[in-house]
């Protein structure tokens, strides 16, 4: 499982020109799903989205996690972040998760975040939508399960 975070100010989702999700203060995270992941890659990351400090203090150091800047979630499925660019020019999606299972693992990071206390929304998945942000910074992080499962 995949993830690109990003610091934002505000972030907001549109499907066909209507606001389907919107946050103030917050991450947007682009989580995309690979063949392999489960449940166990679903919770390793939604517990470290809960626990990543990358919010600045009063002295501009990234010390300060969601819940200290009373900060909101903004979930988007993105299953390009699967892709294999390794050859030619064109992506290969051979590695992404099938969409049926992708949804559950999706919705699953999404209730372990919700059951946490944090404000959680989410874009349409499988749709085209629109996604508007302001980050902050600009701050935007990698995280990949495969590289949490390594550090244990």
């Amino acid at each position: 499982m995949k993830a690109l975070v990003q610091r934002v100010a505000e972030a907001r989702v549109e499907v066909g020109g209507e606001v389907v999700a919107e946050i103030a203060q917050g991450m947007l995270v682009y989580l995309g799903c690979e063949q392999g992941d489960r449940s166990l890659q679903a919770q390793r990351m939604a517990e470290k989205l809960a626990r990543l400090r990358i919010f600045e203090d009063a002295e501009g150091k990234t010390n300060w996690d969601l819940k200290a800047v009373d900060g909101a979630i903004l979930l988007v499925s993105q299953f390009t972040l699967a892709a294999d660019l390794r050859r030619g020019n064109r992506p290969s999606f051979d590695r992404t998760l099938v969409a049926d299972k992708a949804r559950e693992l999706l919705d699953e990071v999404a209730q372990i975040l919700l059951n946490k206390g944090f404000a959680v929304k989410c874009g349409v998945f499988g749709a085209a939508m629109e996604v508007f942000s302001c980050n902050c910074g600009p701050a935007t992080y990698w995280l990949e399960t495969s590289a949490l499962e390594k550090k244990r």
